[in-house]
């Protein structure tokens, strides 16, 4: 009897969502898709109760900022496997997939055979990474990273605000908490990151997600 997979293909790119999508069909007959064009609505579909077997996750979409939006999927819905499905294949990009959780990396730029071999990998329970894209990161970038992931989902979605420019009242609207709040949450990010204020903890995220493009 054929295994039933069910999918979540989370991309704000309507041309290539559905792209992705007819690939998927091609590697797996008869599964069941589902289509998220942001983190909210993604967010809505699980917090509706679809148990996905897997995420084809885009990196830059509305509601996520670099990793973030891994990194907050990763903490709240650890047994679903999510693979990336990216336009950025810089190594250290990878890299930081890889360490954040996700169970497979898929370039944009590969042709349907690459995919559909990806595909049929991770559903068979072993993650996918492209052997040429996986290489050692830096001491710098990877005292970085690790910086980074000590902080927790909440902490790096502040971090992302600030980067935004937004204020600490505005910040503390949008996430229905009190400033006091806020301000607890920038004193942990300042130790985390060994930074003295949101300036150098922005200029820490910025060198992070630069090339997420």
């Amino acid at each position: 009897m054929e295994l039933s997979y069910s999918i979540i293909i989370a991309d704000d790119h309507p041309l290539f969502r559905n792209a992705l999508f007819q690939s998927v069909h091609m590697a797996i007959g008869g599964a069941n898709l589902l289509e998220a064009d942001s983190l909210e609505s993604l967010l809505a579909l699980l917090e509706k109760g679809e148990d996905p077997d897997l995420i084809l996750l885009d990196l830059k979409m509305p509601g996520a900022n670099g990793m973030s939006g891994l990194i907050q999927l990763r903490a709240d819905y650890p047994d679903i496997p999510i693979v990336v499905i990216s336009a950025s294949e810089e190594p250290s990009i990878v890299s930081q997939v890889k360490m954040h959780g996700a169970f497979g990396f898929i370039p944009k730029s590969s042709d349907m055979k690459t995919l559909i071999a990806a595909l049929n990998q991770v559903l068979e329970g072993d993650p996918y990474y492209p052997a040429a894209l996986l290489v050692n990161q830096t001491q710098q970038h990877t005292e970085l990273a690790d910086k980074i992931a000590t902080l927790t989902p909440q902490q790096y979605k502040v971090l992302g605000m600030l980067s935004d420019g937004l204020l600490n009242k505005q910040i503390a609207y949008d996430l229905n908490v009190s400033e006091a709040t806020i301000k607890a949450h920038m004193t942990a990010i300042f130790r985390k990151l060994g930074v003295k204020n949101r300036t150098q903890a922005v200029i820490l995220l910025q060198q992070m997600d630069s090339e997420v493009q």
